[in-house]
């Protein structure tokens, strides 16, 4: 992609209130922007791009450990939820609307009684279980008070999947491989987490466990172990434990993100919905299930949070909207161009995902571009400025600010390399 032909509207001062540091620069790297209602926002190039790089990581894991998507309307019947008794229970964040037949709706903050509904009008028999059916769709939730951009919104990119089980066991063997899962994918995305034991809430069943991005600014504190991967919720375990009930090591206080939560609900659902298979003795059972959700656009939060520095961003190589900005010191400078132009074409060749910054306006000089390399958070720069009269070019790793003298004709080869 070219720079002149994106829609990038980077910022010098975020808005004052935005206190988080991924909110400030989310808003600062032009990658979403308020929506003009509180808890909602838009989502520029940038952002979409980071947005559909995280899903495609989530996608990939899920497909590979045999699930299904599926695609579910945003808009559930009010009835599904009354089935289950959750219609009252969730309150004023479940968001309800009547249509012009004054049929009751609701803008589905979670699918769990939809899916039921999807699978028990397809799903007869034990002989098609076990089954894991995913959607990557948009919730909507009335918070109280959303806050911290996309940390805390009302609407958000949801990855929700449901499993169906015959027997308890085989729904605690999906539930151990979707662990595994979801490890795999926050370690692809570059992130440092936890994975803890915690309280099912409003979702119920019974156990769960969350998925923590470790972060000072987190909302969560969890209980961690110095000497094993024990990690709880301190509404499971309380503040006030100091011994680790798996090793008896020190546990100590920390802060996280929860950014994804895996249950064992039973038969939670199924069995005030009526959703029922017929066994191996032809005798009907409600199904046995689990459910499995990760906040995907909470996830570009969470890994700011984690990745950053004074002057911006320091996206993963997983998430970043690009891998390499192509920066043209003096972008009418036919020489200079000449020469980006080929790296471009070599790298898109390549199959890099590069960002050309040839932007000629007077008020983007080197200094902006630069600046704006750093702010949004591209993985490498290449810089290309007076030294291509000695066949060179300056690479710049983001992380850490790294500046290299590279001959022009290695430069393609060392940056795939890095990224390799």
């Amino acid at each position: 992609m070219r720079f002149s032909k994106m829609l990038i509207p980077t910022m010098k001062e975020a808005p004052s209130d935005a206190v988080l540091i991924s909110h400030i620069l989310l808003l600062r790297a032009g990658f979403i922007q308020s929506s003009g209602g509180s808890g909602l926002y838009n989502f520029l190039p940038l952002g979409k791009i980071t947005l559909d790089k995280i899903r495609a990581v989530v996608k990939d894991e899920l497909d590979k450990a045999g699930c299904n998507e599926v695609h579910l309307p945003m808009v559930t019947p009010l009835t599904l939820w009354e089935e289950t008794g959750r219609a009252d229970k969730f309150g004023k964040e479940l968001l309800r609307f009547k249509d012009r037949h004054e049929n009751s709706f609701t803008l589905s903050p979670t699918n769990e009684e939809a899916m039921v509904n999807l699978v028990r009008q397809t799903v007869k028999s034990y002989k098609q279980l076990p089954l894991n059916v995913y959607q990557i769709n948009w919730k909507f939730r009335d918070e109280v008070r959303p806050r911290f951009g996309l940390m805390r919104g009302r609407e958000f990119l949801m990855k929700d999947a449901y499993s169906f089980h015959a027997t308890t066991e085989d729904m605690e063997r999906e539930f151990a491989l979707m662990e595994e899962t979801y490890k795999k994918i926050f370690t692809r995305l570059g992130l440092d987490f936890k994975v803890v034991e915690a309280d099912s809430g409003a979702i119920g069943g019974a156990g769960s466990k969350e998925f923590m991005i470790l972060a000072d600014s987190g909302e969560d504190t969890i209980m961690v172990c110095d000497s094993c991967d024990f990690g709880a919720n301190v509404e499971v375990i309380g503040e006030d434990e100091k011994s680790c009930p798996k090793c008896g090591g020190v546990l100590s206080q920390t802060k996280g993100i929860e950014a994804g939560h895996i249950f064992q609900l039973g038969t939670t659902y199924s069995k005030p919905m009526k959703a029922e298979f017929l066994n191996e003795n032809q005798k009907l059972e409600p199904f046995i299930m689990g459910t499995y959700g990760i906040g995907v656009s909470r996830l570009l939060a969470g890994i700011i949070e984690q990745n950053h520095d004074e002057k911006g961003s320091l996206w993963t190589k997983e998430s970043a909207p690009f891998n390499v900005d192509i920066i043209v010191a003096k972008a009418k400078n036919s020489e200079q161009m000449e020469v980006a132009e080929k790296l471009y074409s070599e790298l898109q060749a390549k199959g890099v995902d590069v960002l050309l910054d040839d932007r000629v306006d007077k008020k983007t000089g080197f200094g902006v571009k630069v600046k704006d390399f750093e702010l949004i958070g591209i993985n490498y720069a290449i810089v290309v400025g007076n030294d291509i009269a000695d066949g060179k070019v300056e690479l710049i790793t983001r992380k850490g600010l790294v500046k290299e003298s590279i001959e022009l004709d290695r430069v393609v080869d060392l940056v795939i390399e890095k990224l390799a």
